[in-house]
């Protein structure tokens, strides 16, 4: 009984991959819409769109 409802929980799981793929399949991983990366400058990483806080010392 036990092997026969884990058989049928990764049938299931297996079938919602497949379909998790066919409706979103232009999206990669999570991790891969990080577009900021790193100053160029100071070499920290960048948060959001605006500039980097080494530009505004004068604030």
């Amino acid at each position: 009984m036990l092997i026969k409802g884990m058989t049928l929980f990764l049938v299931v799981m297996a079938v919602l991959a497949i379909f998790g793929k066919l409706r979103l399949p232009g999206l990669k991983r999570p991790g891969a819409r990080r577009v900021a990366g790193r100053c160029p400058s100071c070499g920290r990483p960048k948060i959001g769109s605006g500039p980097c806080p080494c530009k505004n010392k004068g604030a």
